[in-house]
């Protein structure tokens, strides 16, 4: 029997799962349904990543252990992956021993191979990355909370292999899809490879994995995350298992994950002596209205919101309709229920109650004795050979959206041919033509059901279940004459558009008030004051950035604001503006901006919050009336 082996990026825990998790666990979910359902051997991996600065300052603000934080976080993911119907066969955590060990094995194998050396290190370092990062990198402004380090460190020798991993790239296409993103990789691999600071001292971080050969240091977080993928099918544990797995069919990850996984990974277990992985599929990101979706922007979309309010399989379907595989897809709810309403209530939906009404009707509620031996019927028999073949090799491909396309034209084609046969007509003078047409249609369903299986497990497992269809083969002719239909609620009804835009402004001030509220406690925190603009000017590189010098009092600061669709540089001097003046400090684009300024929006259209008053002048505090009652 042959193996597939597919992994998800093992999640971090210093936040709960968002839709991005959800996304790619179905993803994953997805394809090894498929491959089960093509009666391979399937190991689907997904866990999450416990080590690390960021998990250690999540747990400090919590005001708990590490461990603890983890053990408390550990359980939102799962119960998110058992409301997705997700079918994973292992969820490594790495706290787990047996993930430890294998790390330690591994970076005891590299040291003893001599790619592992000390060294002292002086440089840019990425809080929020938790990477030592370049001037380049820097300043390109994707890094935030970046400052200069110097420490000793140990230093994995990455750049021995930075010939090897281009020569296999270039060897083996479908090692990095698309191939966008391979060719990105081999780009960045056109530059110097500099060694990989793979330990940080116990004295700036505990949280993480002892290295083996120096107590004072714990495993740089990536080193210890990526080995997760040879832990699971049992590196030095279970040789069977792992020679069974290894490697990989398919590891998928966002694309913003990629250098880690398409260069780092690859050379570590070069220098471990151990096959690489097949393919590693970088995916886009989910958008809400352009924007990538990001707790700070404050438009990530709950998943679970959307299965409380719509099920789980249209949410499944939507997701995986929606993005074609490398690109960025925008989620809105409009374009859900467009979706929903379209292929599902209108196309699938709608075939599926009127083929089940008639059987009904004209039938006993009785799978009829045969099929349609008309030109018509062995059309629609013949297309769905074609487009299980279809579905086949888009699914391999990993064009998931094509697939599910390839799917709904079949079942269009096969309303059509419901429209052009018309069975409650035939039914009137040829009953036994008007089975034969509504045989045909019911074989159609089951079909469908099981090419949309792997996507919606559930509602497609109803439909199975009404015919009566026990065997799962794609093959023609399942249905077995004579099996009595059973009841179902509409799987799919439509979502009524108008009624929702209702239902939500009635709701949104209730919603804005119970979900957003903040104390009063929380809000005296927030220091707002006024400043005077004294100077501005663009961001070099990037379009949307000023870079402006505000005087708060007897303070100048320097602000980076994504304003300059909405303002020139003259139109911003001398304005009084509004300061939120307790921020920490962030790097962007390569400049230090230290506060933000107060805007409203409305659709495209922004405006600075400004001051025009005498009264009024730079550096004095902004209250609350009821601070003063």
């Amino acid at each position: 029997m042959k193996t597939f082996y597919i992994t998800t990026p093992i999640y971090y825990v210093n936040d709960k799962p968002h839709i991005g998790h959800a996304y790619t666990t179905i993803l994953a979910d997805v394809i090894s349904r498929f491959h089960r359902n093509s009666e391979k051997d399937v190991l689907f991996l997904t866990g999450l990543d416990e080590h690390g600065q960021k998990v250690e300052q999540a747990a400090k603000e919590n005001k708990v252990q590490p461990k603890d934080h983890c053990d408390n976080m550990a359980p939102s993911f799962l119960k998110l992956w058992k409301k997705l119907h997700i079918q994973y066969d292992d969820f490594i955590r790495t706290t787990e021993n047996r993930h430890q060990t294998v790390v330690r094995e591994i970076l005891q194998k590299v040291y003893d191979a001599g790619d592992i050396y000390e060294d002292e290190y002086e440089g840019l370092y990425s809080v929020s990355e938790e990477r030592f990062i370049t001037e380049k990198e820097a300043d390109s402004g994707d890094f935030r909370d970046i400052k200069k380090l110097k420490e000793k460190n140990y230093f994995f020798k990455m750049s021995n292999y930075q010939e090897p991993l281009i020569k296999y790239i270039q060897n083996n296409p479908k090692f990095i899809q698309p191939d966008h993103r391979r060719n990105e990789v081999l780009g960045f691999l056109k530059q110097p490879l500099d060694d990989l600071c793979i330990s940080r001292p116990k004295s700036r971080l505990s949280w993480g994995i002892e290295l083996p050969f120096d107590s004072n240091y714990v495993t740089y977080v990536w080193f210890d995350a990526l080995i997760n993928y040879i832990t699971a099918p049992g590196y030095n544990a279970n040789n069977e298992k792992f020679d069974k797995y290894w490697p990989a069919n398919c590891h998928l990850i966002g694309k913003d994950i990629l250098t880690t996984h398409a260069v780092y990974w690859p050379t570590m277990l070069m220098s471990s002596k151990l096959p690489l992985p097949k393919t590693i599929f970088a995916h886009g990101w989910w958008l809400s209205d352009e924007s990538k979706m990001s707790k700070s922007l404050g438009n990530v979309v709950d998943p679970l919101d959307l299965i409380e309010e719509h099920g789980v399989d249209p949410v499944r379907y939507y997701l995986m309709r929606e993005m074609v595989l490398g690109q960025d897809a925008n989620f809105t709810m409009e374009s859900f229920i467009k979706r929903y309403n379209s292929d599902l209530a209108n196309d699938f939906g709608n075939l599926l109650s009127r083929v089940t009404n008639l059987l009904q009707k004209f039938c006993d509620s009785q799978i009829p004795p045969e099929e349609d031996a008309s030109n018509e019927g062995k059309k629609i028999k013949k297309n769905s050979i074609k487009t299980i073949d279809t579905v086949e090799k888009f699914i391999n491909g990993m064009k998931i959206n094509d697939a599910i396309e390839a799917t709904l034209q079949y079942i269009r084609s096969v309303n059509k041919y419901m429209e052009d046969m018309a069975p409650w007509k035939l039914a009137k003078t040829d009953i036994n033509a008007a089975e034969r047409v509504l045989y045909t249609a019911a074989e159609s369903l089951r079909i469908s059901a099981l090419l949309l299986a792997p996507i919606m497990p559930n509602r497609t497992m109803i439909i199975l279940e009404t015919f009566g269809a026990e065997k799962t083969s794609l093959e023609w002719g399942q249905i077995k004459s004579g099996k009595k239909l059973k009841n179902h609620k509409p799987l799919f009804p439509r979502i009524d558009i108008n009624k929702l835009i209702k239902d939500l402004n009635k709701s949104d001030s209730t919603k804005s008030d119970l979900m957003n509220v903040i104390s009063y406690d929380e809000f005296k925190n927030i220091e707002l004051k006024t400043g005077k603009v004294i100077a501005a000017e663009k961001v070099d590189k990037a379009d949307k950035l000023l870079k402006l010098q505000v005087q708060i009092g007897n303070e100048k600061r320097q602000i980076i604001s994504g304003i300059a669709e909405h303002y020139s540089s003259e139109d911003l001097l001398n304005n009084l503006i509004v300061v939120v003046t307790n921020l920490k400090p962030a790097t962007i684009f390569g400049n230090e901006s230290y506060g933000m300024l107060l805007a409203a929006k409305k659709d495209k259209a922004l405006t600075l919050v400004t001051v025009d008053d005498v009264n009024v002048s730079s550096g004095m505090q902004v209250y609350l009336s009821l601070i003063h009652i």
